[in-house]
């Protein structure tokens, strides 16, 4: 990773302000891919996700315009094991509830590729791009489109035998969104001005503890997806203990024992609620730590120290009161935003 410069990559006969459309172009893509996020949230929460059954990336931006369309749609999605095992009740209503979010999740997905894809092509005729960016830059759309195929291998999961995809194929599609999150935004910082980004002085935070935080956070998320492509949050919906245990013999139920950490539903809540609090512990000690060095760093240790606890807050909320779907999506949502603080911070403490 490239530590953020901002004079280096304003070209010398290009002012400040001639870079305003790339930072305009980078946020909306950032805002768009965040939304992409929730709305994810919102598709699995409301089990949306395997009602379209086919992948026509052109075709498939169009949604059905006719009832004939629609009852196409749906005789579809009764060949699925989905609504073979488990919505066989459904009708047509029914269908197009779900049909609508998975319907916007692919949109915006779409709408992210032109928006990207367009104005890079201008930005590339006029040389607006910086060229210690271009690399970056063009990793974002190599990105988008493993995305993209990682989105249909993981839907493609759920329609062959039980209707439930893959929680190892959810967690990498939202790894890789979060992984484009990241490097726009990382793009972003290295277009700030300078004392935005510089902090003077001696660090407040060794770069060993920025490392072991960011790969703790990194693998609570993933422990997220996990938890949530297995619907491991139904389950010991109480907190501290896991109904009237510390640790429930569930947890040790599979053989091999690693296997409960991986596929085992139990296993896999009590990691998830118990790594949070190695993740809550960490980002708060190195919250405070740059808040008590003040300047440019008390900014970034403020906002780390009020997502960890509105994080841990989410967390238990959302699994006392059985994954109700406003407090599922703004906990997946707070966790980006998390991430994303860490982003900054790592801007700031590696030196130039």
């Amino acid at each position: 990773m490239v530590p953020p410069t901002s004079a280096s990559l304003t070209p010398e006969n290009s002012p400040h302000r001639a870079l305003h459309p790339v930072r305009l172009w980078l946020r909306t893509g950032l805002v768009l891919v965040v939304l992409m996020v929730v709305v994810g949230a919102i598709t699995r929460l409301t089990e949306s996700g395997l009602s379209i059954t086919d992948w026509r990336p052109v075709t498939g931006v169009l949604p059905p315009l006719t009832e004939q369309d629609w009852q196409n749609e749906f005789d579809k999605y009764k060949n699925s094991p989905e609504f073979l095992y488990k919505n066989s009740g459904f009708t047509l209503q029914d269908f197009k509830t779900i049909f609508w979010w998975e319907w916007i999740h692919r949109f915006i997905a779409r709408l992210i590729g032109l928006v990207y894809i367009v104005p890079l092509a201008a930005f590339w005729i006029r040389r607006q791009i910086p060229r210690p960016m271009l690399p970056g830059i063009l990793l974002i759309g190599i990105l988008g489109g493993v995305q993209g195929f990682l989105g249909w291998y993981m839907v493609k999961s759920g329609l062959v035998d039980e209707p439930r995809v893959s929680h190892f194929r959810l967690a990498a599609h939202l790894c890789t969104a979060l992984t484009i999150a990241v490097a726009i935004y990382w793009q972003l910082l290295r277009l700030n001005p300078p004392r935005v980004q510089t902090a003077q002085g001696t660090p407040p935070v060794k770069k060993s503890l920025l490392w072991i935080s960011l790969l703790a956070l990194i693998l609570q998320i993933i422990y997220g997806a996990f938890v949530a492509g297995k619907d491991a949050g139904q389950l010991y919906n109480t907190w501290p203990r896991m109904g009237d245990a510390w640790i429930p013999e569930s947890v040790w139920a599979a053989q091999p024992w690693y296997v409960n950490f991986l596929e085992n539903e139990s296993g896999l809540q009590f990691f998830h609620r118990t790594w949070a609090w190695v993740v809550y512990g960490l980002l708060t000690w190195m919250g405070f730590r740059l808040v008590r060095a003040g300047g440019i760093w008390s900014a970034s240790g403020r906002q780390l120290i009020l997502w960890v606890h509105v994080q841990v807050l989410l967390g238990i909320l959302t699994l006392v009161l059985a994954v109700p779907l406003v407090l599922g999506v703004a906990h997946q949502l707070v966790a980006v935003f998390l991430l994303l603080t860490m982003v900054k911070i790592t801007a700031l403490l590696i030196p130039k």
